[in-house]
């Protein structure tokens, strides 16, 4: 009789561990999600308060860059996000040149706590005007 009960222990405590193990952690900050250039465009077009951020270089920024961007490098975004980009709940459009960069910025800016980032990749699928310095 004890061997059964020390067998069914084991089993109790054995699918405890397991479960545990399989449970899924729920991420506490929203993903960025990633939309198109038609998409981006209509939404600056519909929203005058929308932020859009341009992560690439001041150079890059100063060839020609969409009207309105706000520039923050990539390499700077944990250090001077919460400084410039004070809204945390604002609608923030993140662009580079080809989209790595403004995957890896947008990933950033929800791990710093923004809920409303959408990554439209880079600017050389950009088919409206840009503007140079």
């Amino acid at each position: 009789m004890k061997k059964i009960s020390l067998i069914i222990l084991l089993i109790g405590i054995t699918m405890t561990i397991l479960a545990g193990c399989s449970a899924k952690e729920e991420s506490s900050n929203p993903t960025p999600q990633k939309t198109t250039a038609e998409e981006a465009k209509e939404m600056m077009d519909n929203n005058s308060d929308i932020i859009i951020l341009d992560v690439r270089t001041t150079e890059e920024y100063n060839a020609g860059h969409i009207e309105n961007a706000i520039l923050i490098p990539d390499y700077e975004i944990a250090e001077k996000a919460e400084e410039v980009l004070t809204d945390k709940s604002a609608e923030i459009l993140v662009y580079c040149r080809s989209g790595n960069r403004s995957a890896s910025a947008s990933l950033s800016l929800t791990e710093l706590g923004y809920t409303n980032v959408y990554d439209f990749g880079g600017i050389i699928n950009w088919p409206y005007d840009v503007v140079t310095e």
